[in-house]
C-alpha cells in the first residue's frame, strides 16, 4: 500500500506588514537592506483576536472548496502549532467541532516548529499504512507575531503568520517516499519562549535592551540567530544525504528542491552548501515571510500553480528548526 498527498491549500491573514512600515518604526534600517538580506517584502500578521486555529480553519475550508475534498471523508485530524488557543483542551478537538467534522475521527495537537509539516506527513502516513485512517487532514498554523516583542526588528522582518491544509490519503498527486529524522535537544535554548507554560507559568518581566536597541525577554520569542545558522549549515548536508540514500536516489535525480523557507540569506547559503543549481532550488517567501511549519506546503502549492512542479517530478523537501528538530522526504509527483 502507498500513501499520497492528495491536496494542499493555504490561508494568510488579511493584515499586511510591509518593509516600508517596518522602516518607519526602525529608521536605522532601509527597505533595500531588508530586501537584499532577508528577501521578504511583506508578511501577514494575525489581528489581536485571530488565533492559529482561525487560520487553520480558513485553510481547511479553502481545501474543501478549492480541491473538492469531502469533510465526511476525513477520519483523522492532526493540528501542528506552537500557538494553540488554550493550554488545554486540545485545539484539534475545537477545530473538529468548528469544521463540522465527524465525531468518529481522531484529533491531536502536535507542538513542533519548522519541521512540523514533515513530521505531520510522517504521522499521517503511519496512520494510513497501519490501517487506522484513510484520509488524514494535516493542518499547520502559526501566529508567531503574538510571541514577538514589538521592538524586535530582526524577528519581525522574518516571521509571518499563516496556515496550510494538507490531505494525505491512499491516492493523490504525490506519493510520499521515505523519511529521515533528527533531534538534538541541546539546541532548545537557542529558539525559545521561556514563560507561559508549566516550567515558568507567570511572566518574568525581565525585558532588557542591548547596545543596538534589540530587546531580550523571557516573555517573548528569543532567537540566537548565529547558533541557528550554524546548526542549519551543520545538519543540512547529512540530512540531505541520508534522505537521498533512504530513497535510493542521487542528487542529480531530484527535479526540484523545496525546503523550509526561512529567508533569503539562509536559503541562499543552503543552496550553495548543497551545491544545488539555482533553477532546481525553489523559494517562495517574498510575500509571506517565514510561516514556520507552513512554509513547505505553501511553497509546494505555489510550485504546482506556476508549473515549477510537473507530473513525474521527484521533489525533495527538508526542514530544520527549533528543538532542535529536523526531517527530510522525497515526494514523487
Amino acid at each position: 500500500m502507498k500513501t499520497y498527498i492528495k491536496a494542499i491549500s493555504y490561508y494568510l491573514p488579511e493584515n499586511i506588514l510591509t518593509n516600508e512600515q517596518i522602516v518607519k518604526e526602525f529608521p536605522e534600517w532601509t527597505v533595500e537592506k531588508i530586501n537584499n538580506k532577508i528577501g521578504i517584502k511583506e508578511r501577514r500578521v494575525a489581528n489581536i483576536s485571530e488565533t492559529a486555529s482561525d487560520l487553520a480553519i480558513n485553510a481547511a475550508n479553502k481545501l474543501f472548496k478549492e480541491e473538492g475534498v469531502s469533510k465526511s471523508g476525513v477520519d483523522y485530524l492532526i493540528f501542528c502549532t506552537q500557538t494553540p488557543d488554550f493550554v488545554l483542551p486540545t485545539t484539534a478537538c475545537v477545530i473538529q467541532e468548528r469544521l463540522g467534522l465527524s465525531t468518529s475521527i481522531g484529533a491531536i495537537d502536535v507542538n513542533l516548529g519548522c519541521s512540523g509539516w514533515l513530521y505531520g506527513i510522517s504521522m499521517a502516513k503511519g496512520l494510513i499504512l497501519g490501517g487506522m485512517a484513510n484520509n488524514v487532514l494535516l493542518l499547520t498554523a502559526e501566529t508567531y507575531s503574538k510571541h514577538i516583542h514589538p521592538r524586535d526588528k530582526g524577528n519581525r522582518t522574518i516571521f509571518g503568520d499563516g496556515a496550510a491544509a494538507t490531505l494525505i490519503s491512499s491516492a493523490g498527486i504525490a506519493e510520499i517516499g521515505k523519511f529521515s529524522f533528527g533531534t538534538d535537544g541541546r539546541g532548545a535554548e537557542n529558539l525559545i519562549v521561556r514563560t507561559g507554560a508549566a516550567r515558568q507559568k507567570t511572566p518574568l518581566n525581565d525585558l532588557v535592551f542591548d547596545d543596538f536597541g534589540n530587546p531580550k525577554s523571557s516573555d517573548n520569542l528569543y532567537m540566537n540567530g548565529l547558533e541557528i545558522l550554524n546548526f542549519t549549515l551543520d545538519v543540512i548536508p547529512n540530512l540531505a544525504a541520508r534522505t537521498l540514500e533512504k530513497n535510493n536516489l542521487s542528487k542529480e535525480e531530484i527535479d526540484l528542491h523545496v525546503y523550509h523557507q526561512p529567508n533569503k540569506y539562509i536559503s541562499s547559503l543552503q543552496q550553495k552548501k548543497l551545491r544545488i543549481p539555482k533553477e532546481k532550488y525553489y523559494c517562495y517567501f517574498e510575500n509571506t515571510g517565514n510561516t514556520v511549519s507552513s512554509t513547505i506546503p505553501i511553497a509546494i502549492k505555489e510550485a504546482i500553480n506556476d508549473s515549477s512542479i510537473k507530473k513525474g517530478f521527484k521533489v525533495m523537501s527538508i526542514a530544520q528548526g527549533l528543538g532542535y528538530s529536523w526531517a527530510g522526504i522525497v515526494l514523487y509527483f
